[in-house]
């Protein structure tokens, strides 16, 4: 079956990876997602991921407590690096798909520097490249670090993979009236202060013309079906 899009890049929430648990990551969610993304190279798709580091520490959470913020930042810019080896050694391990991981932050003895024309180069020849440590740069979430590294690499799509089944009017668990989008533009996004991601990584995706949609990553295949270019989720583009 043919694929709609070549190159993707996939975005990974820190929360994600706890599964039910209240915090750390969940070996049998890591695999189950490691899972997902080896049948998508396996039907010939390059992969790109940016993860995050919920799961394990929030920058902007520290922060409202007292910490400094830049330092806050690089603590989080660290634990998706640990998020990053994780789903690294899954994916390598379990299903034998070969995987980089670049670090934004230099630690050369588990990740490569980020180079683009490196990272470019790593898809080309069917590996997966995991994108750590955000941007490097304090002050900017791993929602901007998607959209940055999905213009980099011209991916053709980025797909927000999440906890629930796309964008809403509303938080669903606190207003049972609130409605699911199927499509918005990234105007519609901005506009209605939408919590899908941050306005600048909205903006980068607008000036780029790159596509977002946001699904559930834990229903059944839906990695694969977003692929094939079938309607899940919701989607933002230049479109109304």
């Amino acid at each position: 079956m043919s694929t709609k899009y070549r190159r993707v890049l996939l975005k990974l929430s820190g929360e994600a990876l706890m599964g039910k648990q209240e915090f750390g990551i969940d070996p049998a969610i890591v695999q189950l997602i490691a899972g997902e993304i080896s049948r998508v190279v396996e039907a010939g798709v390059a992969v790109a991921i940016v993860v995050g580091g919920g799961n394990i520490f929030r920058g902007v959470k520290a922060s409202a407590a007292g910490m400094d913020r830049a330092t806050a930042d690089y603590v989080g810019m660290l634990a998706t690096v640990m998020n990053a080896l994780a789903l690294q050694d899954s994916l390598e391990k379990q299903y034998g798909v070969q995987t980089r991981l670049q670090s934004a932050i230099e630690m050369k003895e588990v990740a490569e520097p980020f180079i683009r024309r490196r990272a470019i180069r790593h898809l080309e020849k069917g590996r997966v490249v995991i994108f750590g440590a955000g941007s490097g740069n304090p002050f900017f979430t791993t929602d901007t670090t998607a959209a940055l590294r999905a213009a980099e690499i011209d991916a053709e799509v980025i797909f927000k993979a999440t906890k629930v089944d796309g964008i809403y009017s509303a938080d669903p668990k606190l207003d049972p009236h609130a409605r699911r989008y199927e499509h918005l533009s990234y105007t519609d996004v901005l506009m209605q202060d939408l919590k899908v991601m941050d306005s600048t990584a909205i903006a980068l995706c607008r000036e780029n013309n790159i596509p977002i949609v946001v699904f559930n990553m834990f229903e059944n295949d839906n990695i694969y079906r977003a692929v094939l270019g079938e309607t899940i989720g919701t989607l933002v583009n230049s479109g109304r």
